[in-house]
């Protein structure tokens, strides 16, 4: 019926708002998490099968974090009776973007991203300096590229609950209302 990509910066809450579409009965993956995503080498293509943690200095400049298509085209095989979201995000999101019906780009400010990167206990990516110098450095960029791609933006700095209902409501309107 409907695939929603939910996507953002680092920090943005894509793993919070998919745990509370999941906690509200919606269908709904997190990228990371239930396995759409993984590291590559840029160099090479190889799959990194155990990446250090933290990354150490300049590993970002040749690894990356990319979704396998092949897994997102058997989710919207999935998903044709139903609404279902994805959320995540990867350099590598032009691969899949055209699976997608509706895009929704969460954005916040810098300040609020450091102190969700400083603080969150899901995962550490951003805690490490060479971490959160990349994510300060892609978040400046987010909202014009996902307005170039037609995205809608959400200012996920907002309360959780507003952000949710932002993103529901969104998909409300592209489905008239159906679940």
């Amino acid at each position: 019926m409907t695939l929603v990509w939910v996507t953002g910066n680092s920090g943005t809450g894509k793993s919070t708002v998919c745990g509370v579409l999941r906690a509200r009965g919606y269908v709904a993956f997190d990228a990371d998490m239930d396995g759409f995503c993984r590291w590559i080498d840029r160099a090479d293509g190889e799959v990194v099968m155990d990446p250090p943690d933290p990354v150490p200095a300049g590993w970002l400049d040749r690894y990356g974090w990319a979704i396998v298509r092949e897994q997102v085209e058997t989710l919207v095989e999935e998903s044709r009776s139903r609404i279902t979201f994805l959320c995540g995000s990867a350099e590598n999101e032009a691969d899949v973007r055209d699976l997608f019906d509706l895009i929704v780009g969460l954005v916040i400010d810098e300040d609020t991203l450091r102190h969700r990167l400083a603080t969150r206990t899901t995962n550490t990516f951003g805690q490490h300096p060479e971490e959160l110098a990349a994510a300060l450095k892609w978040n400046s960029r987010m909202r014009a590229i996902y307005e170039s791609h037609g995205a809608t933006i959400i200012d996920a700095s907002k309360p959780l609950t507003e952000v949710v209902d932002s993103v529901i409501n969104l998909v409300q309107e592209l489905t008239g209302g159906t679940r």
